[in-house]
């Protein structure tokens, strides 16, 4: 037997053995109400933290300045670090005023605990942290408070491991892991992240090596789609419905500026992404509002749509390409209607999330996290690119390569992610708990 399988042996058996407790965790995370919007997530942060102090995890707090919080349209955000050094003597805590001086790789685990409102037609609690035939059911049981917990837990079973290497004769001929891990807990990833791992990365509060975000057990993610969206809104004229030619339809203008946005989806089914896994870029407009009653001529009306870009498109030109089309949409209706004033446009950016392009950097972990989930899961573990957009971009323009893997099913739409009745493997969560700790051990250890 290798020295690499006893540590993974032992690794495995200790997640084994601890794994009500993690259930429990994961529990007691989904229980608290993380909705964004309204985005009050302090609270949640502050149970972690005391959580985490009960497994003798120290968790860094650093609350975003409540002004900056209100600014982006939330309530409260704390983001939590928890460091973790590893060295000869084992592992011990370490604070910020050490980074300077850390020796070994740092890698930084991301995920995030904000999330989007239950919505309608659950059978279970969101809340509750339901278990049911080997589920959990919850808000963010999947997505991504699951990786709360596999990433705890996984540094939890390496300190274990590391311990025994240190003071154990039975583990002396082992390889001691060196270096430092990071748990970075973060409440921004719906409005964009730049609250969350953005504002951490910002304040030069952490510099990480390499590092791996929450995502699912059945593929790594190397690249991921960009995001852009508008909120547009065409100002028209009210009036009374009895005599609409006294006023200024904005709705119809919208009507006819809708119409070629929506065109531009054809044309975007011929570009094509080279990254596996993505396809094309796409948009979609996912809220209209306007107007006062059925008996008046809206005056205003207002939709925000959301433009997916592949990571080979630039996002300046994406987003100049678009501000034309519309602008050239309202100015080609107002040329069609010259007896009545014109329909005043105003476009104003909501969100420009840049996409992730693959990196030669993200290699070892790439093939570390391939080769323990491919064991674990017993199959092949594919490396593809997302359609998504994640707060791994923040880390990536910050010079740090980064990947997606954690505990979920094979895609979003098994997880229930974002719909009713959102729910988790416990199985999936267990062994990408074990995929995370080998990894860790492996390149921390240079076993890669």
């Amino acid at each position: 037997m290798s020295k690499n399988t006893i540590a993974y042996q032992e690794i495995d058996h200790w997640i084994e053995q601890h794994f009500d407790q993690q259930i429990s965790f994961l529990k007691a995370l989904v229980q608290i109400p993380t909705d964004t919007p309204p985005g009050n997530n302090a609270p949640h942060a502050e149970k972690t933290a005391e959580l985490l102090s009960s497994m003798g995890l120290l968790a860094e707090k650093y609350p975003v300045p409540a002004q900056t919080v209100q600014s982006h349209g939330l309530q409260s955000i704390t983001n939590l670090i928890v460091r973790q050094e590893f060295n000869d003597q084992g592992s011990q805590s370490c604070v910020v005023k050490q980074m300077k001086a850390k020796q070994g790789l740092t890698i930084a685990l991301n995920a995030h605990g904000d999330v989007v409102p239950p919505g309608e037609g659950w059978s279970h609690n969101p809340y509750g942290g339901e278990i049911m035939d080997g589920l959990m059911y919850g808000r963010a049981s999947a997505v991504s408070k699951s990786d709360f917990s596999t990433f705890t837990f996984a540094l939890r079973a390496l300190q274990d491991l590391s311990k025994k290497i240190a003071h154990q004769p039975t583990f002396a001929g082992l390889a001691k892991p060196q270096g430092q891990v990071e748990l970075h807990f973060t409440y921004d990833e719906e409005f964009g992240g730049e609250l969350g791992p953005g504002w951490l990365l910002g304040e030069h509060l952490t510099q990480p090596d390499l590092m791996i975000a929450a995502g699912f057990s059945y593929e790594v993610v190397n690249a991921h789609n960009g995001c852009l969206q508008f909120e547009v809104t065409l100002h028209g004229k009210m009036a009374h419905a009895a005599i609409p030619e006294s006023g200024v339809d904005a709705l119809q203008a919208g009507v006819h500026v809708l119409a070629d946005l929506f065109a531009l989806n054809t044309d975007y089914k011929t570009i094509h992404s080279k990254v596996k896994g993505i396809k094309h870029p796409y948009l979609n407009v996912g809220q209209i509002s306007g107007g006062t009653n059925t008996n008046v001529v809206p005056g205003r009306v207002t939709f925000k749509l959301d433009r997916r870009m592949i990571p080979e498109e630039n996002s300046h030109e994406v987003e100049d390409a678009l501000r034309e089309t519309i602008t050239q949409s309202l100015h080609a209706y107002n040329q069609a209607n010259p007896t009545q004033e014109p329909v005043v446009l105003d476009i104003k950016r909501l969100l420009l999330a840049e996409s992730m392009k693959p990196q030669v950097g993200q290699k070892p972990l790439i093939s570390t996290l391939q080769k323990h989930a491919s064991s674990i899961f017993e199959v092949d573990i594919p490396v593809v690119g997302t359609p998504l957009y994640t707060d791994v971009r923040l880390y990536a323009a910050n010079g740090v390569p980064g990947v997606i893997y954690g505990a979920g099913p094979k895609t979003v739409l098994e997880s229930h992610a974002k719909r009713a009745d959102e729910r988790l493997k416990l199985d999936d969560l267990k062994r990408a708990t074990r995929v995370i700790a080998r990894t860790l051990y492996d390149l921390l250890s240079n076993q890669v």
